[in-house]
Order: structure tokens, then sequence, then C-alpha cells
């Protein structure tokens, strides 16, 4: 029902598109990869029409409605509800169960029904557009990271309703096992073309390494045949009794098309640097509680022990504490009662949801790995850039031209700059693409300290943790067992379902 013909896109030197064609058909749910800044939000805003293609063609049918979800916060309806039902179609205007059914899955309640949307935060004001674009039920749903403002649960009942989708859907996600569980087709963008496969995202990977490796073997016996040829036509180029074989040979170079040497493409690699811990508890939180001033209590009377080699999932609603309980083990904030000790010979590393925004905007990312360890040399802290794919010239960009992206590689590079032995991670993987979540997993998964981290990503979750802190009821309990043990064993009480 989508037919893109032909598409090319550049901005200045940057080509994103040459020469791509694709088609979507009735019922396909396809999943949209590549690296960061390869042209996957690009190619949503030109479908939509916010962007011209510099040429060729994207045609859809006439009276096909693409649905695609705004960011900009402009409500006119009076309580949450009523500006959910603006999105319902004509036939369905009296259909509020519907819009109900997506705003308690998407994390609202009973009460906040009849709440105006200026009373919500700004990611809460998301996911209102969000059930507007979802109840509005287009032939074609267009989703650019929508798990972004969602928690845990809001994610897995998100994942229920796109299976159930029946409709077309492109998707971008960071979240690989969420993208697989949805989609039927899966498309990369991969060196200024498209590739898609019917299946997921391994499939599709495994698809373009193969070609790749095809491609190189290819070229490599290209050149060898074409110096075999060039040095035949060296030796006899003289010789009047070879002249007519010479010259054959010349129009066969001249016909044959060269294989160009495919480009490297930087992927993240590294591994944390480790700080010997000479026992086994690295901190420990007693009867501690938090409430922020005139807020609900969102810690009462915690107690929990971080021991050396923990794997520790932070798990639960959004607004429940969960950013709070690391900011308060990172000793950013004061518990207004109880005690957190920590061993002297603990180090920590901590990335939070803020500390991206703390970065010096006038700086380069050098100087603020630099400025996390002033011993370093320079040779160190290129080298630390290096691993953080800012190569050359890159690391000397300034911070206000960062992408959000690269500002989330800056910030993982200043916690390399320092040895650490417990690393404190809220939400590490904003702004990473999917390969370089892999090379984060796996940098964890190597680190021989503690990890506490908080995320909505059930991979991160299955492949990583090995306890929980889980916020749910109104407390917060702590779970010795994998996340696939406490989903059978305690499971989300607040998991609404699809209509």
């Amino acid at each position: 029902m989508l037919q893109v013909s032909k598409l090319e896109k550049s901005y200045t030197t940057q080509v994103l598109f040459k020469d791509c064609s694709f088609a979507l058909s009735r019922g396909e749910r396809l999943g949209l990869v590549g690296r960061n800044g390869h042209g996957k939000s690009t190619l949503f805003r030109m479908i939509i029409g916010e962007e011209t293609p510099d040429d060729g063609l994207i045609a859809v049918p006439r009276h096909y409605r693409v649905g695609h979800l705004q960011q900009h916060l402009d409500f006119t309806g009076k309580t949450i509800v009523e500006e959910g039902c603006l999105g319902l179609p004509a036939d369905e205007k009296d259909f509020v169960y519907k819009v109900e059914a997506i705003l308690f899955g998407l994390g609202f309640t009973e009460k906040d029904l009849d709440r105006p949307p200026s009373d919500f935060s700004g990611g809460y004001q998301i996911r209102l557009n969000l059930a507007k674009l979802l109840v509005s039920e287009p032939d074609l749903l267009l989703l650019d990271e929508p798990t972004n403002y969602l928690d845990i649960v809001s994610v897995r009942w998100l994942q229920r309703f796109l299976q159930a989708w029946r409709n077309e859907l492109m998707i971008i996600t960071h979240d690989r096992q969420f993208m697989d569980s949805v989609t039927t087709h899966t498309m990369a963008i991969h060196r200024q073309k498209v590739r898609k496969v019917t299946g997921g995202t391994e499939k599709l990977y495994d698809q373009l390494l193969l070609e790749e490796e095809i491609h190189e073997k290819t070229r490599l016996n290209e050149e060898k045949k074409i110096k075999k040829v060039e040095r035949f036509i060296e030796r006899f180029r003289a010789q009047a009794g070879k002249a007519a074989s010479v010259q054959s040979r010349v129009k066969q170079l001249k016909r044959k098309p060269k294989l160009e040497e495919l480009s490297n493409i930087q992927s993240l690699d590294f591994a944390f640097s480790q700080a010997a811990f000479p026992t086994r508890i690295m901190l420990e939180l007693s009867q501690v509680s938090f409430a922020y001033p005139g807020g609900p209590t969102l810690l009462d009377k915690v107690d929990i022990t971080i021991d050396k080699g923990d794997r520790i999932g932070v798990i639960g609603m959004n607004g429940k504490g969960k950013s709070t309980l690391l900011k308060l083990m990172a000793r950013e904030l004061k518990p207004l009662s109880g005690r957190i000790t920590s061993h002297d010979a603990t180090r920590v590393g901590f990335f939070g949801q803020t500390n991206i925004d703390r970065l010096e905007r006038s700086f380069s990312v050098e100087d603020e790995i630099l400025s996390a360890n002033p011993n370093l040399g320079r040779t160190a802290v290129r080298s630390i850039c290096g691993v953080m794919m800012f190569s050359g010239d890159d690391a000397t960009k300034k911070v206000e031209v960062l992408s959000g992206g690269e500002r989330s590689r800056t910030l993982l590079g200043k916690i390399l700059a320092q040895p650490s032995n417990l690393l404190l991670l809220d939400e590490p993987t904003s702004h990473l693409d999917m390969d370089s979540i892999e090379a984060l997993v796996d940098a964890i998964d190597s680190y021989e300290g503690a990890v506490v981290m908080v995320t909505h990503s059930e991979m991160m979750l299955e492949v990583l943790a090995t306890r929980l802190i889980y916020f749910q009821g109104g407390g917060v309990g702590v779970f010795d067992g994998t996340y696939p043990e406490f989903l059978e064993r305690i499971g989300w009480d607040d998991e609404q379902y699809i209509y």
C-alpha cells in the first residue's frame, strides 16, 4: 500500500539514500533499523510530507491515512479523556471505552481521566498523543521510538497492542526484542541503500553480513584478475605480434566495472575500567526513606545491600522512584531518614538521565572526558574518544552540536575515564542504536564490579539481571532471581489488556 521508488536524499556532503526502492504490502508490520544518523527518521518525515526527496517517488493510495506520533504538545480537550476522543474516527465518536482502554494501557489511571492535559508531565503528554494516534486506527501507523517515554508495564502493553494491529505499521525502536516481537518484516538502511527481509533483525543482519562477505571475496578475486591482465598488457605492449591480444585486454579492462572496497562503519566497542574491590559488601541502604518537598513518599524504610558482582535491575512504572533511588546511591540526594553506607574502596560510575543535560555545552568531547579525570594524558583521552566513536576531529566537536546519542556516548566516555567497581546506570540505552546497545550489554556482562541499572528493556533484564529491585503497589521490594522468574512468581499488578 506504500510504494517507494528510486529514492534519493542528501544533506550537504552526506548521502542518506541513493536509488532506494521498496514496497509495504497490506497488513505488513515493518521494523526499520540502521545506525543513528543514517536516515530512519528522515524517511518517516518524507513519508508524511515534512521533507521532500531530492529525487524518486513516495506513492500512497488515495484516501490512505498515514498516522504518526506528534511531538508538539497542543491540546484543546478539557480532560485527557476528551483529548483522547479527538483521535477517534468519525464513525466512532462515542466509543469512549476504546480511548479509556488505551489510556489505561499507557499508564494513566481512573483518577487521571478527568484531569486536564496540562496537569501532566511532558512524558505523559507524549503518551496522550500516542493514545490519540493509536485510537485513530490509521491505515499506516508510523512509530519513531515509541517506548522512549514509557515504563516497562506500558511497553509490555504496547507490545501486545501492536501484535494485534491489523493495518500496516512501520516502527523505529532501539529495542531489538520489542521490534522482533511486533513486526512481520525488517528493513535496514545500510550504505545509502535499503535491504528488506521477511522475518526479524537476526535474519536481516545475517543476510547483510553474508552479502558483504560475498562482495569482499568477489572484489579481491576481481582485483587478482585485473592485475593479471595488467601484467599481460605491460609485458606484451611493445610486441607487434601481440598487438591484437593487448588491445583486446585493454578493452576488457575498460568494460569491466570495478567493485569498490566497502568503507568501514564505526561501531562502539569498549570495556569499563575496573577498580579493585577487596570484600563482599559494596553499599548498603538501611531503613532509607525519601520524598521530595510537597510530594508523596517514594521510599519508606527501604533496606538494600549491593554485593560485589551483583547485576541488579531496577524496574517499575515511571514516577515511582527508580531514578531517585539511583541518585541516593550516587549520593546526589540525601535520605530523609535512614543510612546509606559504602566501603572505602567503592568507586562509583554514575550514568544518570539528567547527567547528559549537565554536560558543558561549550566543551568539546575530549574536554568533557578530561574533566572526569584531569590526570589523563592527551593520548589516553583521545583513546577513550576513539572507542566512543569520536575519532580524529570528531573528538573536538562541541557538546552543543552533539545529538542525543553522541551525548550519551560522551557520558559513557566520562565513566570510562575513571576506574570504577560499582556502575549505577539510569536508562543507559536511551538515544543509542541497536549496535551500540549490544556493545553496552557486552561491556556490562564482562564488568567485574557490581551493576545497578534502571531499564525498561526486557532484553537487558533477561540477559543481565540476577536480582531485581521492583517498585509496585506503593512499595519497594527486592527479588532474588531473574526477570523471567519475577514474571512467573510475582508479575505486574498494573498490567492492562487491549480492548
